[in-house]
């Protein structure tokens, strides 16, 4: 009986141990999304924001062992009005997207992180920036072959209005 217990005690840490080793998230626990795989590669950005058109050129890769999928968007002026860099990945223990969007406005805005939950072929983001609230909604519409990112914020009456739409299409260069 004593044999069958050690037996089963060295089982049961064995098990452990072997959870331990496999973490929900970290280097062996590489990233894949088919959605987002969608999104790698480069693209013409077409942005309605404001009553204006503005045109943007986006690159997009994965990056750091597969966990994050950066995405670098530029004006097409000289110099750009506007450059961003996003890095989505997905924290598995929360089970949703993560999104680190850094551009040209510096730290203040880019202390916050979205977060984001996937819904057929869409993500929506929700990021709470110190002048409140923004969500970005990533679609992919397989029949054009492109992405449609909406964005709205809460104005001061707590209503969401849009701020801008972005339509993404494949470079043809």
């Amino acid at each position: 009986m004593k044999r069958i217990a050690a037996v089963l005690l060295l089982v049961l840490c064995s098990a452990a141990q072997g959870a331990a080793d496999d973490p929900l998230d970290g280097p062996k626990r590489i990233f894949h999304d088919d959605l987002l795989d969608n999104l790698a590669g480069k693209w013409s950005l077409t942005r309605e924001i404001r009553g204006k058109t503005q045109q943007n050129t986006v690159e997009a890769e994965w990056l750091l062992n597969h966990q994050f999928l950066r995405i670098h968007m530029k004006d097409v002026a000289t110099p750009p009005a506007y450059e961003a860099m996003i890095f989505i990945g997905y924290d598995n223990a929360s089970e949703r997207y993560v999104a680190h969007w850094i551009d040209i406005y510096g730290g203040r805005t880019s202390e916050t992180l979205g977060y984001g939950k996937r819904n057929g072929n869409s993500i929506a983001f929700n990021f709470e920036y110190p002048d409140g609230p923004f969500h970005n909604t990533f679609a992919w519409d397989p029949s054009n072959k492109q992405w449609i990112c909406r964005m709205e914020n809460k104005d001061a009456a707590g209503n969401w209005k849009p701020f801008a739409t972005d339509t993404l299409r494949r470079d043809s260069q």
